[in-house]
């Protein structure tokens, strides 16, 4: 199964990193997109380390990022800079979608 996490707050780190964590563990694949005050969780090493696991696929909305000051030098390399169509492809593959 691919699970989609969609990310529009900064509020829910530990339940994004406990349900990745918990979906990889069982064999899923994980999409996550962040967007809206999310961004912010790009400055969050433990966020940002999920984009290492096995099967976790990891985009985010650049025009927010850019729009909250977010500096791009601590973002893994494998975290895409993206934009809406990521989100838009997320919500194509993925088999469920998550809203935290």
């Amino acid at each position: 199964m691919k699970l989609g996490i969609f990310i529009n707050t900064d509020k829910h780190a530990e339940d994004v990193i406990g349900i990745t964590k918990a979906a990889v563990s069982k064999g899923h694949e994980v999409i996550i997109f962040i967007m809206d005050t999310g961004v912010n969780l790009l400055c969050n090493s433990s966020v940002m380390a999920l984009s290492s696991e096995t099967g976790v696929q990891m985009n985010y909305c650049d025009h927010n990022a850019v729009q909250m000051g977010i500096p791009k030098d601590g973002i893994p390399e494998n975290v895409g800079s993206g934009s809406q169509f990521d989100n838009a492809t997320m919500n194509h593959d993925a088999d469920r979608i998550i809203v935290l």
